[in-house]
């Protein structure tokens, strides 16, 4: 049966979670698929997406995050089948009550005077959320996120770890990101864009 005679919904989310699930039972090479070896083309994805951000193109951008998407639809078909039991509207509704605790300035009755703040509040309620100790009291800091070397250290940053003084490569990275940091730079960002610079130069 071609795709356009299958009944889809007209809703764009559940056309898309109904595609997925006929592809789950239907491909064989989708079916294969584990959140294991979904790992690298969610990573791949991801950056796809940002380089499109970094482009300034809005196509490019929404079919990049279309991808994205797909990825996270892809999981939970995968899961829905599975022995976890869960699926897409849990992923939806897991977020969704995240974004209402996380922003009491919006749903609730706190108030900001500015971004700072609204930050502040956000990582605060982010960590009496996951049952973290507060860092800012003296205890165990949170853990760092999953990520590469240069968002890690930015992360360590802006949470305001401690900068290395010594002259090792690693350690002057890390001063390096420090410095950025200090001056509202995203080092990340600007070594992707001298990147891009010095790759397009002839």
């Amino acid at each position: 049966m071609a795709t356009s005679e299958f009944d889809l919904p007209e809703d764009q989310v559940e056309r898309l979670v109904a595609v997925m699930a006929r592809l789950r039972a239907e491909c064989p090479w989708t079916r294969a698929q584990t959140h294991e070896s979904l790992r690298r083309y969610l990573l791949e994805e991801a950056f796809e997406a940002v380089d499109a951000i970094d482009s300034g193109d809005p196509v490019a951008i929404k079919d990049e995050l279309g991808d994205v998407l797909m990825q996270i639809v892809f999981h939970a078909a995968i899961a829905e089948s599975g022995p976890e039991v869960w699926g897409f509207n849990d992923v939806a509704a897991a977020i969704t009550e995240k974004l209402i605790h996380r922003s009491p300035h919006v749903f609730g009755d706190v108030e900001v005077r500015d971004l700072a703040e609204v930050d502040a509040l956000w990582q605060r309620m982010k960590t009496q959320r996951a049952g973290q100790p507060d860092a800012g009291r003296g205890e165990a800091p949170a853990k760092l996120p999953a990520l590469p070397a240069l968002l890690m250290a930015q992360k360590h940053i802006e949470r305001g770890g401690l900068v290395p003084l010594g002259d090792s490569i690693a350690e002057q990275l890390i001063q390096l990101v420090a410095q950025a940091h200090a001056a509202g730079i995203d080092a990340e960002t600007a070594l992707r864009d001298q990147i891009r610079v010095l790759h397009d130069q002839p």
